[in-house]
């Protein structure tokens, strides 16, 4: 199935030095994947227009290394991504395991523009 072109800024905002202009995404699987990232690493109150977006699961590594520090993990990843990207996935699971000082989650979605499943794993430490 032919997908409709599709552009849009990278992530991280990036200048392409072969074009002297601001780098651009043309995969949407992976614009979508920028979303989820910018949505669990930014902390609420960072961006100055919209202070509540974002999770901030970098603060979270610093808690205790625990079940319950997991779960809360966890439960703040789906709220976050529910909130700001529920018109681009749908999110399915999110597991989270804490070792040590590290987060290691698991985000499992749907691309609703595509019906595609999709799995993001992301590593978080100090």
């Amino acid at each position: 199935m032919a997908h409709k072109p599709f552009t849009s800024l990278r992530y991280p905002f990036a200048i392409d030095a072969n074009r002297g202009r601001v780098a651009q995404e043309t995969d949407y699987d992976e614009h979508i994947e920028q979303l989820i990232l910018q949505t669990l690493l930014t902390a609420p109150g960072e961006r100055i227009n919209r202070p509540d977006l974002g999770c901030g699961v970098r603060r979270l590594v610093f808690g205790p290394a625990s079940e319950i520090s997991a779960a809360l993990a966890q439960t703040t990843v789906f709220q976050a991504l529910t909130k700001w990207l529920s018109s681009a996935i749908k999110v399915q699971e999110v597991r989270v395991t804490a070792i040590d000082a590290t987060l290691e989650i698991r985000v499992g979605y749907v691309v609703i523009a595509r019906g595609e499943r999709r799995y993001l794993n992301l590593t978080v430490t100090p």
